[in-house]
């Protein structure tokens, strides 16, 4: 059964399953660098998926949320499967990157290929601890703003990847306390560009 899990044969996460979580797809948030926590260093993401009315069984949204920033990225993906998460990362990779140091996910099975898809670049996995959502604390803070949006029982088939896009932008577009009243889209440019300009 564990092995149509991992498969995405059955539609059931490992996590649902209490002893398939004592194994993490990769390294533990334990092993990841305690820099990560202090949200000085940019470049250190969360990511997660947001289901809409069928529990995955369609199209999800794709999150992921620059720590230090709060900016986030916003992908339509076709459903909650390692293959979609991948398809997506591909093209998150050749636009950002030289800005991703970490990514930190759950231990669900559409993130089991993370290794994989980074495999030749500097960016780190890290997997939280099971049935831990403050390990990714930042993401699901911000997933509950993305609920505005799309509420659950809403079916994400309904929804095109404008209307992701939209959110995304009315997201980092809103001034926050914690970062002086800039904006996450301000802060994260001008980090990135610091990024590029090292890398030149």
């Amino acid at each position: 059964m564990y092995q149509y899990i991992d498969d995405q044969r059955l539609e059931i996460r490992n996590i649902d399953l209490l002893e398939k979580t004592k194994r993490l797809a990769g390294r533990s948030i334990e092993e990841r660098p305690k820099v990560v926590e202090r949200r000085r260093q940019f470049g250190h993401w969360e990511m997660d998926t947001i289901v809409g009315k069928r529990n995955g069984k369609e199209s999800v949204i794709l999150t992921l949320i620059e720590r230090k920033t709060r900016c986030q990225l916003l992908r339509l993906i076709e459903g909650r499967d390692a293959d979609s998460v991948s398809y997506a990362l591909r093209g998150i990779k050749r636009e950002w990157g030289a800005c991703i140091k970490t990514i930190t996910a759950d231990n669900g099975p559409e993130f089991t290929a993370l290794n994989t898809t980074f495999a030749g670049t500097e960016t780190e996995i890290f997997y939280a601890h099971p049935y831990t959502s403050c390990d990714r604390g930042t993401n699901e803070a911000h997933n509950r703003m993305i609920r505005q949006d799309f509420p659950k029982g809403m079916s994400l088939d309904d929804i095109s990847p404008s209307q992701v896009q939209a959110t995304q932008d009315r997201l980092n577009q809103l001034p926050r306390k914690q970062q002086g009243y800039c904006t996450p889209q301000q802060n994260f440019e001008a980090e990135a560009r610091r990024v590029r300009r090292m890398a030149q």
